[in-house]
């Protein structure tokens, strides 16, 4: 039965949040959560900063950051009242216009988390969103014609009441962008019918993509909040050419 569970009769395979990719134990995982944590990691690794996932903020996380002589990201709402304006935040735009720092703590509790889940359970593990979406999938092709497993992973939101997995259309796109570029590169028939459902889902919604995002529940949250630009950086679709791999412990851009 846990094979079942896991979709172990496919080699491209798709789930949601810490539950599901411990499951899927794939050989390669990818984390995907547009807004904000693997969006802000592919930023920030494209600048040139290594990634360190944490995944939660307060004395810990500073303690953390403090052992890995790293800055600690500030929230979104602590960075937009803070004096320091150039302090790296978890806000997608911040790190793409604060000043340069060469390594970086980003306290998530749902991506930060995930990937920790998966580097301990032995998966090589990365970070996609819409903005790599080609990247990352040429990226996984040698991968796959290897024979080896591959897991793309919906982070998901949590609800306030329990605790538990909400489904996020945002992810859910992240993912089916990635394993649509599977599909247009030839991966189509070793997919789950769960990772080809989320490529057919991605394509579906594809001429609309910016307006889904900023019209779904966690766009509308940010744009409620004042961060629709962070919205608008997030629904860019293959603007960036960055594959981060977490590599002892922090995500770096892949060789």
């Amino acid at each position: 039965m846990a094979d079942l569970f896991g979709q172990r009769d496919f080699t491209v395979r798709f789930d949601w949040g810490p539950v599901g990719a411990e499951a899927m134990a794939a050989d390669v995982a990818v984390v995907v959560d547009v807004l904000s944590f693997s969006t802000s990691v592919t930023i920030a690794v494209e600048r040139g900063m290594r990634v360190f996932p944490y995944p939660w903020r307060g004395p810990r996380a500073e303690a953390f950051a403090a052992e890995h002589g790293a800055v600690l990201a500030m929230g979104r709402l602590e960075a937009s009242r803070s004096p320091d304006l150039l302090a790296p935040s978890l806000s997608p735009v911040a790190l793409q216009m604060c000043r340069f720092v060469p390594r970086v703590v980003l306290p998530s509790p749902n991506g930060s988390s995930i990937a920790e889940l998966l580097r301990a359970g032995g998966s090589i593990v990365a970070a996609g969103c819409l903005r790599n979406a080609h990247a990352i999938a040429e990226w996984l092709a040698p991968t796959i014609n290897a024979g080896r497993s591959v897991g793309v992973v919906a982070a998901g939101e949590r609800w306030g009441g329990d605790d538990s997995l909400r489904p996020a259309l945002e992810d859910h796109l992240g993912a089916g962008a990635i394993l649509s570029e599977l599909v247009e590169l030839g991966f189509g028939d070793r997919m789950s019918p769960e990772a080809a459902a989320a490529a057919q889902l991605f394509d579906a919604a594809s001429e609309r993509l910016a307006d889904r995002l900023h019209q779904c529940v966690g766009g509308r949250e940010l744009i409620e909040a004042g961060f629709g630009t962070d919205v608008d950086v997030a629904a860019e679709l293959n603007v960036s050419g960055s594959v981060p791999v977490l590599i002892d412990g922090a995500f770096r851009r892949a060789r």
